[in-house]
């Protein structure tokens, strides 16, 4: 009996966390774009990571459409 408890605590445990690593990558992925959208040398970076090489203007363009588009609709 007890090893059927231990296998239904891990599989439990498991589940848990994984939904709460979910929840926390979302939370810390938001909090970094947020931060994004006011530094423009972090964007910058962002885009010379992913091979973008962008100008002055290109970098405003992003910054406005992501200040546009927030996730959960706020604005």
């Amino acid at each position: 009996m007890s090893v059927t408890w231990a296998v239904i605590l891990s599989i439990v445990t498991l589940i848990l966390g994984g939904v709460g690593g979910f929840f926390i990558g979302v939370f810390y992925l938001r909090k970094q774009l947020e931060r994004m959208q006011s530094d423009p040398d972090m964007l910058q970076k962002m885009a010379k990571q992913m091979g973008y090489n962008m100008n002055k203007q290109q970098l405003q363009k992003a910054q406005h459409m992501m200040k546009n588009n927030r996730p959960g609709g706020r604005k």
